[in-house]
């Protein structure tokens, strides 16, 4: 069964932002991440959420998504974005 990566993410540094774009974009590729949505434009259409940049990745399981999410590779990418952003970050079982 799929699962996504779901992610809500509010850049508070866009320059220091660019190199955990950089390390996650390896880390992904590494682990056969399918991107779905990485930024674009966002309109609300229902309730009081305020996202800021949105992240959809693809995995083949919930495991696949979790090996991603503790990898090394990934891990390099979040200390790298230490400082630069706010994350917020859930797995969900897809069909």
């Amino acid at each position: 069964m799929s699962a996504y990566i779901i992610a809500n993410v509010e850049v508070t540094n866009p320059t220091q932002y660019e190199d955990y774009k950089k390390w996650s974009s390896a880390a992904m590729q590494a682990h056969g991440a399918e991107v779905c949505v990485r930024g674009g434009k966002i309109e609300v259409l229902e309730g009081d959420w305020e996202p800021q940049r949105i992240v959809v990745l693809k995995f083949a399981s919930v495991e696949a998504a979790k090996a991603f999410n503790d990898s090394p590779e990934y891990g390099k990418a979040r200390a790298s974005r230490q400082g630069a952003a706010v994350m917020r970050m859930i797995v969900v079982e897809g069909l």
